[in-house]
């Protein structure tokens, strides 16, 4: 491999910039882990302490930052392991929550890390314990110093199902010549559409592909069949309804819809499943909350405030309304659902998934709905959840598998 490019301008005062917040990134830590937004006992895992040891052999490191994306490298994994039975998978990413719901869909071979903060202290620490073959970057977020501290080493980078919107192309247009810097370090980029693949080359890369997205070739969601049989059991004679990965803005038209259909027949049940469970909810109806094991009884809401259980009411309910699209997240996958034959409903606002919901919608297997009055509406009058469910499930069940990808992702890991 040829010596990496010295680094640009933009990269040294970032790198020293990031040196200088280092020495106040443990007292930060330590803030945010009396807060609880950090692991107790995972969180130096972040100052590059490693939490396990490495495997011996070749390892794949794969990164994501945040539950969704960490989620969709999951069939990636499951082949690149197909195609080489010996390689060995360290998973990383930032947040909590992606670490305590993937703890129960991990690949085989395969470890969870967090991801070092972006210092060069941290990361080469991190790179000195884990030595990676070969470094895959999903989505949009990619850190310079670790960037950077790989091409150096000579480990190969890869970033796949690139992701980035207009929005986000703009504010990264004023750090232009650091994104040119750490975007031509990448041996591959895969975009996971034309528009994505049109802002990268205006921040500055160069031959990217453009490849769909990957979420639609992950692993079902998985659910416990005893648990399964269980909730049956306690909703049984109810008419369920999902809302799931939901935040502010799809609680207040999952909670004004519901309050519309439990008057007109109580045996309504809406199963709410906020993005961050432990967040504080202004639940205005009576509802029940699972990690308290209260009886249903007549309530309105069960409160699923648990983490990594969606393959569960994904699989209790015809329908859900996937959330994310009624604020600023602009959407979250809904090839969860679709994958397990729940019909999707979702808000205006799915920037982030244009072009999966508009495949699910060329195949009438997901309806928009823009306030309560049309979410109350869907879920009364449409009698073809069912056939809505089975034809996302075909769409899944037809993606291209993920085996040449992998091939081809080995082949740019074996170095020398």
């Amino acid at each position: 491999m040829a010596d990496a490019a010295p680094p640009s301008l933009a990269l040294r005062a970032y790198t020293a910039l990031a040196r200088a917040l280092a020495l106040v990134a443990p007292w930060h830590l330590q803030r945010r882990l009396r807060k609880g937004r950090e692991d107790p006992e995972r969180w130096r895992e972040k100052l590059g302490q490693a939490g396990a040891v490495r495997p011996a052999g070749r390892l794949i490191w794969l990164n994501a930052v945040g539950l969704g994306e960490v989620m969709a490298l999951r069939g990636l994994i499951e082949a690149m392991g197909r195609a080489d039975p010996k390689a060995q998978f360290l998973l990383t990413s930032s947040a909590r929550s992606s670490a305590e719901v993937i703890s129960a869909h991990l690949p085989a071979r395969t470890i969870h890390q967090y991801l070092p903060l972006d210092a060069p202290g941290f990361v080469a620490r991190f790179l000195d314990h884990w030595r990676p073959d070969l470094s895959i970057w999903a989505e949009q977020e990619v850190w310079p110093v670790a960037v950077h501290m790989c091409d150096q080493r000579g480990i190969p980078l890869v970033m796949l199902n690139a992701r980035i919107s207009a929005a986000s192309a703009g504010k990264r247009r004023f750090i232009k010549a650091l994104y040119r810097d750490v975007l031509a370090r990448f041996q591959q980029l895969v975009a996971q559409d034309p528009a994505s693949a049109a802002h990268l080359k205006a921040l500055g890369a160069r031959d990217v592909r453009v490849m769909g997205s990957l979420k639609v070739a992950a692993p079902l969601l998985q659910a416990k069949p005893d648990e399964l049989a269980r909730m049956q059991a306690m909703f049984q004679g109810r008419k369920i309804w999902v809302a799931a990965s939901t935040h502010l803005e799809d609680e207040a038209v999952a909670m004004a819809a519901q309050a519309q259909l439990f008057a007109s027949d109580p045996r309504w049940l809406l199963v709410l499943v906020p993005r961050d469970p432990k967040r504080h909810l202004a639940l205005e109806m009576p509802f029940v909350r699972r990690s308290r094991e209260t009886a249903l009884a007549g309530q309105p809401i069960y409160l699923a405030d648990t983490f990594g259980e969606l393959g569960l009411w994904y699989r209790l309910a015809p329908a859900a309304l996937v959330g994310g699209s009624f604020g600023p997240v602009e959407g979250h996958n809904p090839w969860e659902p679709a994958a397990l034959g729940c019909a999707v409903l979702h808000g205006p606002r799915i920037a982030n998934f244009t072009a999966d919901y508009a495949a699910l919608h060329v195949a009438d297997a997901a309806q928009e709905v823009r306030d309560a009055k049309s979410l109350v509406s869907a879920l009364m009058n449409r009698d073809d959840f069912q056939q809505m469910g089975l034809r996302g499930q075909s769409l899944v069940r037809r993606a291209a598998p993920l085996d040449d990808l992998a091939a081809q992702m080995l082949k740019v890991g074996h170095r020398g």
